[in-house]
Order: C-alpha cells, then structure tokens, then sequence
C-alpha cells in the first residue's frame, strides 16, 4: 500500500499505557499505526518530495531545538468532540513545529485551518459524549505524566489500518546546561 501522506510527530511511549486503550477505539490515527504523539506538522510534504535535501534540511532545523522534558498535566478539549491531554510547558513544540514551518513554508501545519497551532496528544474525539467523558476522566486519574522529548519522527501511510511507517527519525539538540 502506498503512503499519500506525511507527517512530523514526536511519540510519547510514556503515555501509551494511559491512553492506548482509549486510542484504539477513539482515534483513527492509532487504527492507521500512529503512536500516541504529539504533532510537529501535519500534513508535512507529499512523500513523493522526502529526499535527501529535505531529511538533510529536517536533520538540522530539529537539531537546532534543544531536547526538553515535558509533563502531561490536565485534560482539555476542543469543542466538545475531542479530548486531549496538555503537555507543559508547552513551547518547546511550539518552537518546533515554528522552526520546521520555516524551512518549510509550503507545508504550514493543518493546511493554515488553525491560527494556532495547539500542542497535545489526542486522546479521542467524534465520539458519543459520555464515551470521551469517561475517557478523559479516566486519563485523568492517571495524570501527570512525565516525558522526555528527544526525537522527532517522519512517519508516512495513508488512511489505511497498519498503513504509517516511520521514514526517518532525527535527534533533537543537546539540552541547555546550567
């Protein structure tokens, strides 16, 4: 199957065991392969266009972001159809997906539909209403949740079960000393 999209995440594995069960059934991305995460830009470029210039060009717009620590402090929505939980501090993925914006204008993340662009990790969403109620405060009970940030992956698929794969993973910058 061949992939039609891309896509720059950084995988949470410290969040898995809280919220893989709820993502199994409430969030298609899980269904196509994709970890729990958070998003640096989606749709990236076509994976026609990932060559050796843009992973030389990723390679080093990522490098030039320190590795950060994060916690998963609280849930939140969007709406009432998606549940998510909120890393702080939160501009460090901020300054991310700004950084690989940059290097990459044609790709801004979501297609430009959002004026912000809100780091988190989608727990669930376009489900009954008591479904994602439960889901969030059982996340919740089970909050914070430490993480540590130090790669970003390229991951490609399509809209397809089991379809994303990782193309390349790039290491983010030493941590600031001091």
């Amino acid at each position: 199957m061949k992939p039609t999209q891309t896509a720059l995440i950084v995988p949470i594995p410290e969040a898995e065991e809280a919220v893989g069960p709820f993502r199994a059934t409430l969030d298609v991305s899980a269904a196509w392969g994709v970890p729990a995460h958070v998003t640096v830009l989606y749709p990236f470029l076509p994976p026609e266009r990932i060559d050796s210039r843009v992973l030389a060009a990723l390679t080093g717009t990522i490098a030039a972001v320190p590795r950060f620590d994060v916690a998963f402090t609280h849930v939140a929505w969007f709406g009432e159809s998606v549940v998510w939980l909120a890393p702080r501090p939160d501009h460090p993925f901020r300054d991310l997906t700004a950084a690989v914006w940059r290097r990459f204008p044609e790709a801004p993340p979501y297609e430009g539909a959002h004026t912000d662009t809100v780091p988190h990790l989608t727990v669930g969403h376009d489900a009954p209403g008591h479904v994602l109620d439960r889901a969030a405060r059982t996340v919740s009970a089970r909050l914070p949740i430490p993480a540590a940030v130090e790669n970003v992956l390229l991951i490609s698929g399509s809209q397809e079960p089991g379809s994303w794969r990782t193309v390349a993973t790039f290491p983010l910058g030493r941590r600031p000393t001091g």
